[in-house]
Protein backbone atom coordinates (compact mmCIF):
# COMPACT_ATOMS: atom_id res chain seq x y z
CA UNK A 1 0.00 0.00 0.00
CA UNK A 2 1.57 3.25 -1.15
CA UNK A 3 1.34 6.42 0.84
CA UNK A 4 -0.22 9.34 -0.97
CA UNK A 5 1.28 11.91 1.35
CA UNK A 6 4.34 13.10 -0.51
CA UNK A 7 6.22 16.24 0.32
CA UNK A 8 4.63 19.35 -1.19
CA UNK A 9 7.72 21.51 -0.83
CA UNK A 10 9.34 22.78 -4.03
CA UNK A 11 12.45 20.99 -5.18
CA UNK A 12 15.78 22.75 -5.39
CA UNK A 13 16.43 21.55 -8.92
CA UNK A 14 14.18 22.01 -11.91
CA UNK A 15 12.34 19.00 -13.26
CA UNK A 16 14.04 17.23 -16.18
CA UNK A 17 13.16 18.37 -19.66
CA UNK A 18 13.16 16.60 -22.98
CA UNK A 19 15.34 19.32 -24.50
CA UNK A 20 19.04 18.41 -24.36
CA UNK A 21 20.15 22.01 -25.06
CA UNK A 22 18.15 23.34 -22.12
CA UNK A 23 19.43 20.53 -19.90
CA UNK A 24 23.01 21.30 -20.90
CA UNK A 25 22.47 25.02 -20.29
CA UNK A 26 21.00 24.43 -16.82
CA UNK A 27 23.89 22.13 -15.97
CA UNK A 28 26.30 24.83 -17.16
CA UNK A 29 24.59 27.38 -14.90
CA UNK A 30 24.65 25.02 -11.95
CA UNK A 31 28.19 23.68 -12.27
CA UNK A 32 30.21 26.43 -13.92
CA UNK A 33 28.32 29.52 -12.84
CA UNK A 34 27.20 28.24 -9.41
CA UNK A 35 23.72 29.61 -9.99
CA UNK A 36 21.30 29.41 -7.11
CA UNK A 37 18.61 26.72 -7.13
CA UNK A 38 15.95 29.43 -7.49
CA UNK A 39 17.70 30.82 -10.58
CA UNK A 40 17.76 27.36 -12.12
CA UNK A 41 14.04 26.92 -11.49
CA UNK A 42 13.21 30.38 -12.90
CA UNK A 43 15.36 29.88 -16.00
CA UNK A 44 13.92 26.42 -16.60
CA UNK A 45 10.41 27.84 -16.29
CA UNK A 46 11.19 30.72 -18.68
CA UNK A 47 12.66 28.44 -21.34
CA UNK A 48 9.91 25.83 -21.19
CA UNK A 49 7.25 28.58 -21.18
CA UNK A 50 8.69 29.99 -24.38
CA UNK A 51 8.74 26.57 -26.04
CA UNK A 52 5.13 25.90 -25.05
CA UNK A 53 3.73 29.33 -25.88
CA UNK A 54 5.68 30.31 -28.98
CA UNK A 55 3.35 29.95 -31.93
CA UNK A 56 5.94 28.72 -34.41
CA UNK A 57 8.59 27.04 -32.27
CA UNK A 58 10.46 24.42 -34.28
CA UNK A 59 14.00 24.59 -32.88
CA UNK A 60 16.07 27.04 -30.88
CA UNK A 61 18.31 27.63 -33.89
CA UNK A 62 15.31 28.57 -36.07
CA UNK A 63 13.84 31.22 -33.75
CA UNK A 64 13.93 34.77 -35.06
CA UNK A 65 13.71 38.19 -33.46
CA UNK A 66 10.13 38.45 -34.73
CA UNK A 67 9.25 35.23 -32.88
CA UNK A 68 10.54 36.73 -29.65
CA UNK A 69 8.75 40.03 -30.28
CA UNK A 70 5.50 38.10 -30.76
CA UNK A 71 6.16 36.24 -27.50
CA UNK A 72 6.88 39.54 -25.74
CA UNK A 73 3.61 40.97 -27.06
CA UNK A 74 1.75 37.86 -25.87
CA UNK A 75 3.24 38.17 -22.38
CA UNK A 76 2.34 41.84 -22.15
CA UNK A 77 -1.19 41.10 -23.38
CA UNK A 78 -1.58 38.52 -20.58
CA UNK A 79 -0.88 41.31 -18.10
CA UNK A 80 2.41 39.99 -16.75
CA UNK A 81 4.51 42.50 -14.84
CA UNK A 82 7.48 44.12 -16.49
CA UNK A 83 9.85 42.55 -13.98
CA UNK A 84 8.49 39.08 -14.81
CA UNK A 85 8.84 39.71 -18.53
CA UNK A 86 12.39 40.96 -18.07
CA UNK A 87 13.24 37.86 -15.99
CA UNK A 88 11.95 35.57 -18.75
CA UNK A 89 13.93 37.42 -21.37
CA UNK A 90 17.06 37.47 -19.19
CA UNK A 91 16.84 33.67 -19.14
CA UNK A 92 16.33 33.54 -22.91
CA UNK A 93 19.21 35.96 -23.55
CA UNK A 94 21.52 34.03 -21.28
CA UNK A 95 20.51 30.81 -23.01
CA UNK A 96 21.21 32.26 -26.47
CA UNK A 97 24.51 33.65 -25.27
CA UNK A 98 25.37 30.12 -24.13
CA UNK A 99 24.30 28.73 -27.52
CA UNK A 100 26.45 31.29 -29.32
CA UNK A 101 29.54 30.48 -27.28
CA UNK A 102 29.21 26.74 -26.82
CA UNK A 103 27.17 25.59 -29.79
CA UNK A 104 28.46 28.16 -32.30
CA UNK A 105 25.01 29.55 -33.05
CA UNK A 106 25.68 32.17 -35.74
CA UNK A 107 23.42 34.95 -34.41
CA UNK A 108 21.57 35.81 -31.23
CA UNK A 109 18.05 36.91 -32.30
CA UNK A 110 17.34 38.39 -28.88
CA UNK A 111 19.84 41.20 -29.41
CA UNK A 112 17.29 42.84 -31.72
CA UNK A 113 14.43 42.66 -29.19
CA UNK A 114 13.85 45.71 -27.04
CA UNK A 115 12.24 45.05 -23.66
CA UNK A 116 9.92 47.33 -21.72
CA UNK A 117 11.65 49.45 -19.12
CA UNK A 118 11.06 48.73 -15.45
CA UNK A 119 8.54 50.88 -13.68
CA UNK A 120 10.11 53.33 -11.28
CA UNK A 121 7.95 53.69 -8.22
CA UNK A 122 8.39 56.60 -5.86
CA UNK A 123 8.94 55.65 -2.24
CA UNK A 124 6.15 56.28 0.24
CA UNK A 125 7.16 58.98 2.70
CA UNK A 126 5.64 60.08 5.98
CA UNK A 127 4.31 63.58 6.50
CA UNK A 128 5.90 65.80 9.13
CA UNK A 129 2.91 65.27 11.43
CA UNK A 130 3.09 61.47 11.04
CA UNK A 131 6.81 61.47 11.78
CA UNK A 132 6.38 63.68 14.87
CA UNK A 133 3.68 61.38 16.27
CA UNK A 134 5.88 58.36 15.56
CA UNK A 135 8.82 59.91 17.43
CA UNK A 136 6.56 60.83 20.38
CA UNK A 137 5.00 57.35 20.58
CA UNK A 138 7.62 55.72 22.87
CA UNK A 139 7.29 58.48 25.49
CA UNK A 140 3.48 58.47 25.29
CA UNK A 141 3.16 54.73 25.82
CA UNK A 142 1.31 53.88 29.06
CA UNK A 143 3.54 52.64 31.86
CA UNK A 144 2.88 49.17 33.23
CA UNK A 145 4.26 47.62 36.38
CA UNK A 146 6.32 44.78 34.85
CA UNK A 147 7.48 46.45 31.68
CA UNK A 148 10.76 47.61 30.18
CA UNK A 149 13.03 49.88 32.25
CA UNK A 150 12.35 53.62 32.40
CA UNK A 151 15.16 54.41 29.94
CA UNK A 152 13.62 52.14 27.22
CA UNK A 153 11.32 54.89 25.93
CA UNK A 154 14.27 57.24 25.36
CA UNK A 155 16.18 54.41 23.64
CA UNK A 156 13.24 53.61 21.37
CA UNK A 157 12.81 57.28 20.45
CA UNK A 158 16.54 57.50 19.63
CA UNK A 159 16.31 54.40 17.43
CA UNK A 160 13.33 55.83 15.53
CA UNK A 161 15.09 59.20 15.14
CA UNK A 162 18.22 57.50 13.78
CA UNK A 163 16.15 55.32 11.45
CA UNK A 164 14.33 58.32 9.99
CA UNK A 165 17.09 60.94 10.00
CA UNK A 166 19.80 58.72 8.53
CA UNK A 167 17.47 57.21 5.92
CA UNK A 168 18.45 53.69 6.93
CA UNK A 169 16.88 50.56 5.58
CA UNK A 170 15.28 48.40 8.24
CA UNK A 171 17.90 45.68 7.69
CA UNK A 172 20.66 48.26 8.21
CA UNK A 173 19.05 49.46 11.44
CA UNK A 174 18.69 45.92 12.78
CA UNK A 175 22.33 45.15 11.95
CA UNK A 176 23.65 48.05 14.03
CA UNK A 177 25.60 47.07 17.10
Amino acid sequence: MESSSQSATPTATPPPTTDPLVDEFLEFLSVERSASPRTLINYHHALTSYRQQAATFAAWEAASADDFRAYLFKMMKRGLGRATIRLHFAALRSFYSFLSRRKKLPANPLLAVQLPKLEKKLPVVLTVTQMESLLEAPAAAPKKEKQAPAWAAARDAAILELFYSAGLRLSELVALN
